[in-house]
């Protein structure tokens, strides 16, 4: 089984341990460490990650397995790990960052079904590769959700229609909806952050930078932001560290939207000199209906977008929800509608229908051709004859050996009707068997190529013979 280690400097990550690849040995062993650096490998005693997902600013995820459950549940573990010289202040908020996500997976991924649940939120205390030192880790643990994210599917498909966009909006929007209800604002909202599972459901994931506010129903302040936000996404207010908003989320879903319609960076639709989204011209065919929507949630002044999520669904609500046909499912074709029977006079009785007999399936084998049919009979000629002497030579009673010597053949004649040998084979076969028998025979080795040869050629004879026969036969009773 491969485990792979978590320490951030790790020189050669991946580790392979055959033992663990028995059920009792993984769920009865205590711990296993890094070959490499010696890091703990099974973390918080039950989870063993097998493959790196990503790095980020603030930490890593990994694919892990949990080894207590039946299944071996697949999940994600996260990594507290934030990457160059922090300040200790600096360090601080990104530690409170990560403690955030765990409180609000804990709170919200199991109230809603579009939101991944956590699983597990612990520390690890180990020692560094500096000698006499130790490190600290931070890892929460949560639903693995197994597709591919909105991001990665631009790529793979292309830009977006515009009704896979109103799909998208009508699926995420009632998650921002239930996230602003609780009192929080995601603050983080991309492509990359909205994962399709494989059977088409979309989630919201990363609550790293989400952050907790009141008054947020009635879209009051949410307090000043700590500048976590994607270069792009985020509303001016965001971006000047100032108060954030439930529009917050709004305007980096509407850029979200616009990335997938057009599959153009965000900075080459802002125009900075007139200090607006110009996006219309790279999409000529999106309604207006949908346009104006987008532009409302992209506007400058959070207080002249829409305040929720709601508003927006009844916005949409006019241009109604599409009818999106997932890739995998293909509509049945529809069937041809029966010619109308024949419209007979009542006093015309209809003719009996004949219902022909059922016909049989025969399944043809390929037929062999006359030269096929002649080498295959050499070639168990030839067998037949070198069989017999090595065996007669090694078995000292006669009726075994042509007993074995008939089974042996048989199954060659078996395996050439069957053409599991053909061709090329016989021959290579033919050569390794004369091979075998000279080298045990040596001193006999020209009455054994004479017998071989003799045989082969009695077998053609026999078989053209019996071949002629069943050509006149067919002839005479056809």
């Amino acid at each position: 089984m491969k485990v792979y280690c978590t320490r951030p400097r790790c020189p050669r990550p991946e580790n392979h341990f055959a033992d663990l690849d028995d059920t009792e040995t993984l769920t009865e062993i205590q711990q296993k460490y890094c070959t490499t650096c010696g890091m703990p490998l099974i973390l918080s005693g039950r989870y063993l990650t097998i493959k790196l997902l990503g790095r980020g600013g603030f930490g890593a995820a990994f694919l892990a397995r949990d080894r207590y459950t039946p299944s071996m549940r697949q999940c994600v573990v996260k990594q507290f790990q934030p990457a160059g010289d922090l300040t200790a202040t600096q360090l601080a908020t990104a530690q409170k960052l990560f403690e955030r996500e765990a409180v609000v997976l804990e709170e919200l991924g199991s109230q809603h079904d579009q939101i991944p649940d956590l699983f597990a939120f612990f520390a690890l205390t180990t020692p560094s590769l500096q000698p006499g030192q130790q490190e600290k880790f931070f890892y929460l643990v949560q639903e693995f959700i197994d597709g591919e994210n909105l991001e990665e599917e631009l790529a793979q498909k292309g830009n977006f229609s515009e009704s896979e966009v109103l799909e998208m909006l009508y699926s995420i929007l009632p998650v921002l909806r239930f996230v602003h209800e609780n009192g929080t604002i995601h603050r983080d909202i991309k492509p990359s952050n909205i994962m399709r599972r494989r059977d088409g459901k979309l989630f919201l994931l990363d609550f790293g930078a989400v952050k907790q506010v009141t008054n947020v129903a009635s879209g009051g302040p949410a307090g000043p932001s700590t500048g976590i936000y994607s270069m792009g996404f985020a509303p001016p207010e965001q971006m000047s560290g100032g108060q954030v908003f439930p529009a917050t989320d709004l305007y980096a879903l509407a850029v979200t939207a616009l990335i997938l319609l057009t599959g153009t960076d965000p900075s080459e639709l802002f125009d900075v000199y007139n200090n607006r989204w110009n996006w219309r011209s790279h999409v000529p065919n999106v309604s207006s209906s949908l346009a104006d929507i987008l532009d409302k949630m992209l506007l400058s002044a959070p207080n002249q977008r829409f305040q929720s999520a709601q508003s927006v669904l009844e916005a949409l609500e006019a241009i109604g929800k599409p009818q999106v046909v997932p890739p995998t499912k293909v509509p049945p074709k529809p069937q041809p509608a029966p010619p109308p029977a024949p419209v007979t006079a009542q006093h015309q009785p209809s003719p009996p229908v004949v219902q022909p007999p059922p016909i049989t399936p025969v399944v043809n084998q390929p037929a062999f051709s006359t030269l096929e049919l002649l080498g295959g009979a050499a070639f168990s000629g030839f067998e037949a004859g070198l069989i017999a002497i090595a065996l007669y030579s090694l078995v000292p009673s006669p009726i075994a050996a042509l007993a074995i010597s008939g089974v042996i053949l048989t199954v060659l004649i078996f395996a050439q009707n069957r053409r599991w040998i053909e061709k090329i084979d016989l021959l290579i076969i033919a050569t390794i068997t004369l091979a075998i028998v000279l080298f045990f025979l040596r001193n006999q080795m020209m009455q054994v190529v004479v017998l071989a040869v003799a045989g082969g050629l009695v077998a053609v004879a026999l078989t053209a013979l019996f071949r002629l026969i069943y050509k006149l036969l067919s002839l005479l009773m056809g």
